[in-house]
């Protein structure tokens, strides 16, 4: 009998939590077009509804079966991949300055506006972030920054946390690009004035939505919505610089392609209750968080994103307009050679590179090599009909 090569998954996956208490979770919550979309792609991911393909070991006869992922970019099954296609995209875009990570952070008591009005409202806070560094990059040191912004809404405990995190290389580029100015040492801007001036620029934004009636709300309401807000300091965090280029790149990793929660921080799921680790960093230590299925879930939903808002913004002169003609500006004002475009990297290279294995070398016999047998249909192409009986 030919052996079939099974995959390893995590004892307890975000999936598994959706198989067995998506319908408690129905019975209290209404699931809007979106969410029943990132819940449909959790389920499905890499099973056979999503189709996948038949290997065939040619020295052993060994089979593998590989189902396709969903892609969605709130499953955190789905997320490697395209982080690192994206970083090697950013290793030609790296310039050998210092690199500063600053963090923007919305006040709590904005949440509830932000998740009735997602879209409207993180984008004002892109653009209330980017003016502020802008305009600080310009008053100061006189040039255009180079900049990109990450979005991260949740916090190690799944509640909503809206912040963005922002690398900016540690120089401008100035006279119509014909000097680099680079910032002195260690420092970027006065936290205290970033904060000040990012608070304003975010209440403008506010305030103008509330005119234009983008953001319908209670005149009273918002009054008192806005001295709270003043009456608050906003966080804004500088933190030391990143020199290397190579620790630049391990520092962006860290940020991009994730999601609210990974399945390894899952730790069981037992009579209804989820229990996860969640990092404590206060006490410094990491803690283990029980709740509800129905309520992991509803808190892993607050987090998905509206469909198209971009998450990741290059800013400056990293902008995408211009930015192989910038790039190439400031890596002359720099005295450097001209970046050599990244080669493309195969599935089976990346796989390699992050975790050692050889998707071509069979597992059984360790000898052969795995070549491609069959396509397995999606579900949807085995079954059209049912598939609109569904979406009826």
């Amino acid at each position: 009998m030919t052996p079939i090569i099974a995959l390893k998954k995590p004892a307890v996956e975000i999936a598994h939590i959706l198989q067995k208490h998506i319908e408690d979770y129905k019975r209290q919550y209404r699931l809007g077009s979106e969410h029943r979309k990132i819940l449909s792609d959790l389920l499905n991911c890499r099973t056979a509804k999503m189709g996948g393909r038949v290997d065939r070991c040619d020295t052993c006869g060994s089979l593998r079966i590989a189902y396709h992922s969903c892609r969605n970019r709130h499953c955190p099954k789905c997320q490697h991949m395209p982080r690192e296609r994206w970083l090697a995209k950013r290793q030609e875009e790296i310039l050998p300055v210092n690199y500063f990570h600053v963090v923007f952070t919305l006040p709590h008591e904005l949440n509830a506006v932000i998740l009735n009005h997602k879209r409207l409202m993180l984008n004002c806070l892109f653009a209330a972030v980017s003016q502020t560094i802008l305009r600080f990059s310009k008053n100061e040191m006189g040039g255009t920054p180079g900049f990109l912004a990450i979005l991260h809404t949740w916090d190690q405990k799944l509640k909503a946390h809206f912040h963005l995190h922002c690398l900016v290389a540690g120089g401008v580029v100035a006279d119509n690009g014909k000097r680099w100015i680079a910032f002195k040492g260690n420092y970027l801007f006065n936290q205290r004035a970033l904060s000040l001036v990012f608070r304003g620029k975010f209440m403008q934004l506010l305030h103008r939505a509330c005119q234009s009636e983008k953001l319908k709300c209670d005149p009273q309401w918002y009054q008192t919505l806005k001295h709270t807000l003043f009456a608050k300091n906003w966080v804004v965090s500088v933190r030391d610089p990143v020199k290397d280029p190579q620790q630049v790149l391990d520092y962006l990793a860290r940020y991009t392609h994730r999601v609210a929660i990974a399945n390894s921080r899952i730790q069981s799921l037992q009579d209804g209750m989820v229990t996860f680790s969640a990092k404590n960093r206060k006490k410094n230590h990491t803690e283990s968080i029980a709740i509800s299925a129905v309520e992991f879930i509803r808190r892993f939903l607050l987090h998905s994103l509206p469909t198209g808002l971009v998450r990741i913004r290059h800013y400056g002169f990293l902008a995408n307009r211009n930015r192989k003609a910038h790039l190439s500006a400031a890596r002359v004002l720099l005295g450097l050679a001209p970046a050599s475009p990244s080669a493309p990297v195969s599935l089976e290279e990346l796989m390699d590179r992050l975790t050692g294995i050889d998707l071509t070398a069979c597992p059984c016999c360790h000898q052969g090599k795995m070549l491609f047998l069959a396509e397995i249909p999606n579900y949807w192409a085995r079954a059209p009909c049912r598939r609109l009986a569904c979406a009826a």
